[in-house]
């Protein structure tokens, strides 16, 4: 019978998903809008190069075009961050733990606990300012790596404990 490792989406229906902490979506626009500007600033160059009439040669329709569209572009992906957010969740199951995330393209990462080789939790300074973390599950398989941001602090601390000592459980079993 195929898992979700399988990439069979369909045999996940009576899972109890937890989604990720809402703060992470202010925390991601933040994100967002710093990357934005700045690619904007970049992209915008020869336009300011042909205002100023160092580089008249320059195509106009150019100049103007590859401003509005970075500018549209990131208007709709900052737009799209609470739906990508709110589609990232995670639920514990007893023989392995699922992450799933994808607005489009779904995607659902089973990380069995007997393959769990150790838990990153990391922390920047936008997520400290939001009081959330990132778990960052490690496992041999480079495939199998999962990321899992915005989770709240107490719940990191009670995550990682509760899933290394799973890990730990299922390898001694082995």
């Amino acid at each position: 019978m195929p898992g979700p490792q399988d990439g069979d989406l369909r045999t996940l229906e009576g899972v109890d998903w937890t989604p990720v902490s809402e703060k992470l979506i202010p925390a991601r626009l933040v994100g967002e809008a710093i990357g934005a500007v700045v690619f904007l600033a970049i992209v915008s160059v020869p336009l300011v190069l042909v205002l100023t009439g160092v580089w008249p040669a320059y195509p106009a329709w150019l100049a103007w075009g590859l401003p509005a569209v970075v500018l549209a572009w990131s208007l709709v992906d900052i737009l799209l961050v609470p739906r990508r957010v709110r589609a990232i969740g995670y639920a514990e199951r007893e023989d392995d733990f699922l992450v799933k995330s994808g607005l489009f393209f779904r995607r659902v990462l089973a990380v069995p606990y007997g393959r769990l080789q150790y838990l990153d939790v990391k922390e920047g300074p936008v997520q400290r300012h939001f009081g959330i973390r990132t778990l960052e599950l490690q496992t041999a398989s480079a495939s199998t790596n999962a990321t899992l941001p915005g989770i709240p602090v107490e719940d990191s601390e009670r995550l990682r404990d509760q899933l290394m000592a799973r890990g730990q459980a299922r390898l001694a079993g082995l």
